[in-house]
């Protein structure tokens, strides 16, 4: 890769000027162009300032740092080594702790890597090549043998899933294929768009949060994302209690050896 049209690229995907960026970075407008066409050479810590102030994903700032010849900066540590055995649990506790309420994490791809057993009530009667970890939680919610046939909304809920799937582009291209036409909206949508999810308990309406590990400096662990689900209603939230109850068991799963 050739470092400054990377750079150049990053900076216009990202609609800033070199003056913005220059800033940002404690350069100059000057010393930025000469990097951007090759007139000048920077520095590591100039390139990481850069990717920095660019607020790139890590494994951005990493081939960044590749592009300009320089070695990767942030670790990318498997989930299941001693380095992120803290990140396992605190996972675990977060899951159980949004019980009796569904909770998956993902990787930066959607692969689930771990849920709480509340997730069943989302996954019943789906195909079981796409179902457990490892699986891809986006196939999984909209592939007709996934959880789609049990949508209520499946329109307006698949476009919600394929509009995050940019970075993704052979999934997003595959899921897009099992997108209904998207009609206008009768009426208001209301603050959320809920998933409206047809169950053994009745009804679901859910809301759903993605958290992640902002202060992260790793790479497997920036790219996690805790995906829960919240009633939008009273009685979803008392199907989902009642589900709890006959459930029984709801610890996590265990976390997968490779991402």
């Amino acid at each position: 890769m050739d470092f400054s049209q990377v750079l150049r690229e990053c900076r216009t995907g990202r609609r800033l000027s070199q003056l913005e960026l220059a800033s940002r970075a404690g350069t100059t407008q000057r010393h930025l162009s000469f990097i951007e066409s090759g007139r000048s050479v920077p520095g590591r810590n100039m390139v990481v300032r850069l990717a920095e102030s660019l607020e790139l994903p890590l494994r951005e700032r990493n081939e960044l740092l590749l592009a300009a010849g320089f070695a990767p900066v942030y670790a990318e540590s498997s989930l299941a080594g001693p380095v992120l055995a803290p990140v396992r649990a605190a996972i675990g506790h977060i899951l159980r702790g949004h019980l009796p309420y569904p909770a998956v994490v993902v990787d930066r791809e959607g692969r689930l890597v771990d849920a709480n057993g509340a997730f069943g009530v989302i996954t019943e009667g789906a195909a079981a090549e796409l179902v457990g970890p490892g699986t891809n939680v986006y196939r999984l919610a909209l592939h007709p043998d996934g959880v789609a046939p049990r949508i209520l909304n499946l329109a307006e809920w698949a476009r919600h899933i394929v509009a995050r799937l940019g970075g993704l582009p052979e999934l997003r291209a595959e899921l897009a294929g099992y997108v209904p036409e998207l009609g206008s909206s009768e009426g208001q949508l209301g603050f959320a768009v809920p998933l409206r999810l047809r169950s053994s308990y009745g009804e679901l309406r859910l809301m759903t949060t993605v958290t992640t590990f902002a202060t992260a400096v790793d790479v497997t662990l920036a790219e996690l994302k805790l995906e829960a689900f919240l009633p939008a209603d009273a009685a979803t939230a008392e199907a989902l209690a009642a589900a709890a109850r006959s459930a029984g068991d709801q610890a996590p799963g265990k976390i997968p050896g490779n991402m």
